[in-house]
């Protein structure tokens, strides 16, 4: 996949409050393979909308939604999930780990499906955002930023031709923030993927080609 084209989008939530040309929402845009885009929004004005409409999980929106030219309502199950496991990589706000679950058991429900990473690139990504000693432990007796590097690296699972991020660092300090652009920015590149990440104020720390609001 190469482009994502947004006609005229607007939830339905919204559709009698929004303008034309009121930012991303009710205009037309797209999202290239191998760009990097923020998408920069307040509370409540349909940030994971938009991660949702884009992954196919939501379709209460009216408008058109394009990839590569072809409207993803005419997506069926298999296109779906093909979709899913070759072309778009997602980590949700809600991040939807399984707390009773290792560290390791949760990666390795993505990792199975895909076959994308060895255990020793999974523990090596651990490393590099300091929660390999935590491999074994359940999800549960994680910090909330200790999870939301885990979620990311079960994202990183997979091939790729854009990956979008809702919120990828809200519960990170500099440190760690800097950590995941680092490692995102590595698998973007190798990959030649597109990243579409979101934020209500406090960025992930990459260099990106476009800011949009909504």
């Amino acid at each position: 996949m190469n482009e994502i084209t947004l006609s005229r989008v607007v939830p339905d939530v919204f559709r009698d409050m929004i303008q034309d040309g009121s930012g991303l929402w009710n205009s037309n845009v797209t999202f290239r393979r191998g760009m990097s885009y923020l998408v920069m929004a307040d509370s409540g004005t349909g940030k994971s909308s938009l991660c949702g409409f884009l992954y196919g999980n939501r379709r209460d929106y009216s408008g058109d939604i394009l990839f590569d030219g072809v409207d993803i309502r005419r997506f069926g199950i298999e296109r779906w999930s093909l979709a899913r496991t070759t072309s778009l990589a997602f980590l949700p706000q809600e991040m939807h780990l399984f707390p009773e679950l290792s560290v390791y058991e949760n990666i390795c429900i993505k990792n199975r499906l895909t076959g994308y990473k060895s255990e020793k690139e999974i523990v090596r990504m651990l490393e590099r955002l300091d929660v390999a000693e935590k491999l074994h432990q359940p999800v549960s007796k994680l910090s909330i930023g200790q999870q939301q590097r885990v979620a990311l690296i079960r994202t990183l699972c997979q091939p790729m031709d854009f990956l979008l991020l809702d919120e990828p660092v809200s519960h990170l300090d500099a440190k760690n923030n800097d950590a995941v652009a680092s490692l995102i920015t590595e698998e973007a590149t190798s990959q030649g993927a597109g990243i579409i990440a979101t934020s209500v104020g406090y960025d992930i720390a990459l260099d990106f080609n476009l800011r949009l609001s909504l």
